[in-house]
């Protein structure tokens, strides 16, 4: 139970700590997309152990869906977003963050102006951690002007965080906020590999 609960957190803790070590840094793909999927895909590089340790890499990440998906470089995380998802329903929501991100019911698509809500890293039980999305285990590590893309209908959306905050499991008014400018809140479980509490990072879009 204890192995199955911290496996996925001590993992992405260990290959965060190695992409430091080795300089590794993540970009997102500049490749043309649309919601279909991918126009020109990149060339696979094999990779070989000098690779892994040579100073100053960088790995190119490819959008997980076209359509709708997250992208942080700091943290390598990537994954698909699955849209209009019930938060109160424990049933649907749990069922989407076995596929990936989810996207708050009622609250906004990107490019429309208004607050979007994601969360992950959810569950019913503290031992049942190991089988949700692993992506937002890292979140922590963000801080103030760091970079998150959404891919969305092929068109991507540049946020900088301003701003966390660790919150209570029952505080639930944060998926109402409102803003003046297009805001994102990302949400995960907190501390990694526990249901005690919710860290949400707050970030506003950047302007084209």
């Amino acid at each position: 139970m204890f192995v199955k609960t911290f496996y996925q957190p001590v993992r992405e803790e260990l290959r965060f700590f190695i992409d430091k070590a080795t300089n590794k840094r993540y970009q997102i793909s500049d490749v043309s997309i649309d919601e279909k999927g991918l126009k020109e895909s990149p060339k696979e590089k094999k990779v070989t152990l000098v690779d892994l340790f040579q100073q100053n890499t960088t790995e190119i990440i490819v959008p997980e869906d076209p359509s709708f998906s997250v992208v942080i470089p700091k943290i390598g995380a990537n994954a698909k977003v699955i849209p209009n998802v019930n938060a109160a329903n424990k049933d649907e929501y749990l069922q989407a963050l076995q596929k990936g991100i989810a996207h708050t019911r009622g609250t906004a698509y990107p490019g429309e102006g208004g607050h979007i809500f994601l969360f992950a890293h959810s569950t019913d039980y503290f031992w049942n951690v190991g089988n949700y999305n692993a992506v937002f285990y890292l979140l922590y590590k963000l801080e103030k002007s760091d970079e998150i893309n959404i891919v969305y209908k092929g068109k991507r959306y540049v946020y900088r965080v301003i701003g966390t905050q660790i919150v209570d499991p029952s505080q639930v008014e944060f998926i109402r906020r409102k803003s003046n400018r297009e805001f994102l809140t990302l949400q995960t479980c907190w501390p990694p590999g526990t249901t005690l509490k919710r860290l949400l990072v707050f970030a506003a879009r950047v302007e084209e």
